[in-house]
């Protein structure tokens, strides 16, 4: 299959005006100036000067668990039962035939992180899957896990101090107890390197993340659940992103220096809870000017999945330059998953996912023409 007559957008790989983009297999094989592209007698997609791009990526969402038109039938985000809860795979929650699927895929949005919510410091395993068609998840999955949903701030506390009468009913216990299981989860690691027949499946469930092959996604709002979240990264060598971070305009250096990838958003719509007043997308620009790569999330169902584009036009109004708005939605949401060598821009042998708009993909007039997973054009 080869897309071709389009503006090839590439994100790490430059632009090409006259572009082109072939795959097969489900994989990427070619790309680059048409005036430069070998022969092709293959199927062939004209993009008639629209957008051709890798697949749009949302970093943090609650699809398929948080189920668009239900009610609790659907609610399957918050196992609130205990604090810590890292044996939860989302994965055995998420529906695929949720109807907000069809809906971002039709937005050009071909891949998402799917996480447990933040009600407990620990929530459970997040997974990225792709936007398909399908009626197994398993189907869908690039990655489970991809990270641990973990959680500061209010909701921990709100949900098991406020309602529950139990701890944590501050940020004192929340970051307490997420010490604590971190520290259970590592001796209990020394225990099974040692050889000892143990078995707990929420302590291995943490062996990944202490062994930094996956990444802690940290639900983290304030400028001081913020530092927390680094504090305690830092304390036990994790890998983290930290999700929403709506105000980390005043610990931009902090975070610069910790290296990570932040999640921000989706920062627009009425604050639901103090924590989250003041929430602005202009921060993306200061990120930017710290050198901070960072990823957008609408984190649906709060901002409809579909939303994305419009989102991060939104940021570029505010003052981003467009190339980081394009990597915020595609390769730095793949790189905060960890499945960067597979998704997140056009680059040989990568899944060709890959969308095709009639216009710039942020104006409100552009419309999706086609949308390719894994070489499969999708409806």
């Amino acid at each position: 299959m080869r897309i071709q007559n389009g503006l090839l957008i590439t994100i790490e790989n430059g632009r090409f005006e006259h572009g082109y983009v072939d795959f097969e297999n489900g994989v990427i094989t070619a790309f680059g100036d048409m005036a430069t592209a070998a022969p092709y007698d293959g199927e062939v997609l004209d993009a008639e000067g629209g957008y051709i791009m890798p697949g749009l990526m949302d970093a943090h969402t609650h699809i398929g668990i948080s189920e668009e038109g239900m009610r609790w039938e659907g609610e399957d985000c918050n196992e609130t039962t205990a604090p810590t809860t890292p044996d939860m795979r989302v994965t055995d929650g998420i529906n695929p035939l949720d109807i907000a699927i069809p809906k971002a895929r039709r937005a050009g949005i071909t891949s998402v992180v799917v996480a447990p919510g933040s009600t407990n410091i620990i929530g459970g395993q997040a997974a990225v899957i792709k936007l398909c068609k399908a009626f197994n998840v398993d189907d869908m999955v690039v990655k489970a896990p991809c990270a641990i949903k973990c959680a500061t701030g209010e909701n921990p506390k709100r949900n098991y101090g406020e309602n529950k009468g139990r701890s944590p009913m501050t940020r004192m216990a929340t970051a307490a107890i997420f010490r604590k299981t971190l520290e259970n989860a590592r001796r209990y690691m020394q225990k099974k390197e040692a050889g000892e027949d143990v078995y707990d499946p929420e302590m291995d469930a943490l062996i990944p993340l202490l062994k930094r092959e996956i990444p802690a996604h940290v639900h983290a709002h304030r400028a001081d659940d913020i530092l927390t979240a680094l504090r305690i990264a830092k304390e036990f060598d994790l890998r983290i992103s930290t999700v929403h971070t709506t105000g980390g305009a005043t610990v931009i250096p902090e975070i610069a220096k910790a290296g990570i990838i932040p999640i921000m958003g989706p920062c627009i719509g009425p604050a639901g809870k103090p924590e989250t007043v003041g929430g602005d997308l202009a921060m993306a620009k200061d990120l930017e000017a710290a050198g901070v790569e960072f990823a957008l999330c609408t984190d649906h169902d709060v901002i409809a999945l579909w939303q994305l584009p419009y989102l991060s036009g939104i940021t570029v109004r505010e003052g981003l330059s467009e190339d980081a708005a394009f990597r915020s939605i595609t390769i730095n949401a793949a790189k905060a998953a960890g499945v960067d060598d597979r998704l997140g821009s056009i680059a040989l042998g990568k899944d060709a996912d890959i969308v095709v708009f009639t216009g710039h993909p942020f104006h409100y007039l552009t419309k999706t023409r086609a949308v390719f997973i894994n070489g499969k054009r999708e409806d």
